[in-house]
């Protein structure tokens, strides 16, 4: 796996662990942990776009919150290549020092209701990073680039005197770009940032976003549910489950070649727009575990169809078993799961959203 001792590498992230502690009692005695994010490793090269994707509850948001600290990880690194070229280990830097690298880093989140301050205007929501941490004290030029801001994510700059209520769903993520873009990021976090939008304004948000980034140069750490969206903006994908990664590849090997029976799963749930096609794949029995309390071995033996006593017994370790292809499974090197995937997905995959994407 690339390091960030590798030019290219902008982020990489080595065993990230975020435990919640269980408290009960009067005096909140720690019972357990709730292990959200147990163990990831994964790297991103600069101007691509990473697909992180994997069922509710399984440490997406979590994973990506940590990389941007707004919280604080339990162990783990995360390396970090700044604008002139030194890594820095962005779990480890006290908060002091973390003010100055927010300006290369920045967060889409997922709800454009709940991300922005309803008591403030357009020209403050998308101007407050430039005051506080860009240290633009003249409201002139701040109304300058923020006009600037608002027509590079397809707004007029004389909305700016308006609120978050005067706008629709779409425009607002659209403010929550300009804001996130307001101090040229290098390292843009989307976390399911069209999951909340009407499927009409999803592609126009989503051809945004593409547009940005081949005129801006952006990374991506795009995390997201619906699948044909990664497929079609993604350039790799990496798998989680129960807050491990269990694949990760890029997204042609992911949605035509996969190899661990989790993303199998996955891409077998899709729904496809042609009648024609049927899938053979048994859906997946039995709940998500318990990250409080885990399963022995891997973490998807007691849902998984090819499992042995080996996969109860050890955890597997993640493994190249193609150029750029990681998988974590004991039986991934014997498995052929191309059958149901690529035929699904090779039949046609779109929806109201994909069709639009261009």
């Amino acid at each position: 796996m690339p390091s960030s001792n590798d030019p290219q590498v902008i982020l990489e992230v080595k065993n990230l662990k975020k435990y919640f502690p269980i408290k009960k009692g009067f005096i909140k005695r720690v019972v357990g942990q709730v292990r959200a994010v147990d163990g990831v490793s994964f790297y991103i090269n600069e101007g691509e776009t990473l697909g992180l994707v994997g069922e509710s509850g399984c440490g997406k948001t979590t994973t990506s919150r940590c990389i941007l600290r707004a919280i604080d990880p339990t162990s783990g690194q995360v390396l970090f290549r700044k604008q002139d070229g030194a890594v820095v280990d962005i779990a480890a830097l006290p908060e002091s020092e973390m003010r100055p690298l927010r300006s290369e880093m920045q967060m889409i989140f997922q709800d454009p209701f709940a991300s922005l301050n309803p008591r403030m205007n357009l020209l403050d929501i998308v101007g407050e990073p430039l005051l506080n941490i860009g240290g633009m004290k003249s409201r002139d030029q701040r109304t300058e680039r923020v006009a600037e801001l608002l027509q590079l994510v397809g707004l007029r700059p004389e909305y700016m005197q308006r609120f978050p209520h005067a706008f629709s769903g779409g425009q607002r993520q659209r403010i929550v770009i300009a804001r996130a873009l307001a101090l040229h990021p290098r390292l843009v976090v989307a976390d399911e940032p069209v999951s909340a939008l009407d499927v009409s304004v999803q592609a126009q948000v989503l051809n945004l976003m593409l547009d940005l980034q081949r005129k801006l140069n952006l990374t991506y750490l795009f995390v997201a549910h619906d699948l044909s969206v990664v497929k079609h903006i993604c350039d790799r994908v990496t798998v989680m489950y129960v807050g491990k990664i269990v694949e990760m590849a890029p997204t042609h090997d992911i949605f035509f070649e996969p190899l661990h029976p989790y993303t199998e799963a996955l891409m077998a749930a899709v729904p496809v727009a042609d009648p024609t096609v049927r899938s053979d794949m048994t859906p997946l029995e039995g709940d998500v575990p318990n990250p409080a309390n885990p399963p022995s071995g891997c973490y998807f033996h007691p849902r998984c169809r090819y499992a042995v006593d080996l996969c109860s017994q050890e955890t597997p370790e993640m493994t190249e078993l193609k150029p750029g292809h990681f998988v974590s499974c004991h039986r991934a090197h014997e498995l052929d799961l191309v059958g149901i995937t690529g035929t699904r997905f090779g039949a046609i995959q779109t929806n109201a959203i994909t069709e639009n994407i261009v």
